[in-house]
């Protein structure tokens, strides 16, 4: 189990994820600073739990809570646009490490999806190819910006957790499929099962936080 006295800089926390990750970290007996823009949409209350406002976009707003934190992790989401591009994760990114490197906190753990890379979904189902890409490539193509942005970040520890279709689930004991890519194969090449629940994704999430795996990576995840 991870180390019981880590203390987490959350942004994401009021998300359907970022929910879990809360819940899970507290009872791993960690310190989380859930970093929101709305503090009443967190309905969670504890002692090792401090709820703070700030603009997830301005690298100035967050150095603050960054400081003494041991680890940065992210759950935010952006909807998908039809008509302009998305860009929240590349600007709330730029000023997330901005911030980390003011802060001198250097692990960040982030998390998009399965099929960020514009040819990944070639091996996927017809539907999932053909109906669900196209409607969430605005947000695809954003996360793969911001994970380019951090390949390029040589002096931060970044990892990001790449999930399936989510599903609004608690954390199971179910063991990981990990693959370093944009997908999860199955034995034939194809894409493994393509849903997993929130709360293993956060399960997931807080495992990275006692090892050095998948340091300046990004993991596809899904669970057996």
């Amino acid at each position: 189990m991870a180390p019981a006295d880590m203390k987490i800089a959350l942004l994401g926390a009021t998300g359907q994820t970022g929910q879990y990750l809360v819940k899970q970290a507290l009872e791993q007996g960690h310190t989380v600073t859930a970093i929101v823009r709305n503090p009443e949409k967190l309905a969670v209350h504890h002692d090792n739990l401090k709820v703070v406002k700030a603009d997830i976009f301005s690298a100035n707003s967050l150095k603050t809570h960054f400081k003494d934190q041991d680890v940065v992790m992210s759950c935010l989401g952006f909807p998908a646009s039809l008509f302009s591009g998305v860009t929240g994760y590349t600007m709330s990114m730029a000023a997330v490490i901005g911030a980390m490197r003011e802060a001198q906190v250097n692990r960040v753990i982030t998390m998009t999806s399965w099929y960020t890379e514009p040819n990944s979904g070639a091996q996927s189902s017809y539907l999932i190819r053909f109906l669900l890409l196209p409607m969430i490539r605005s947000v695809l193509n954003n996360m793969y910006e911001m994970e380019s942005f951090l390949q390029k970040t040589q002096d931060i520890n970044w990892t990001v957790v790449r999930p399936p279709g989510l599903k609004n689930l608690p954390a199971t004991a179910q063991e990981f499929l990990t693959h370093e890519g944009y997908f999860v194969p199955d034995s034939r090449g194809q894409p493994a099962r393509s849903a997993v629940g929130r709360g293993d994704v956060a399960r997931f999430m807080l495992s990275l936080l006692n090892n050095n795996a998948w340091v300046k990576q990004g993991v596809a995840i899904t669970t057996k």
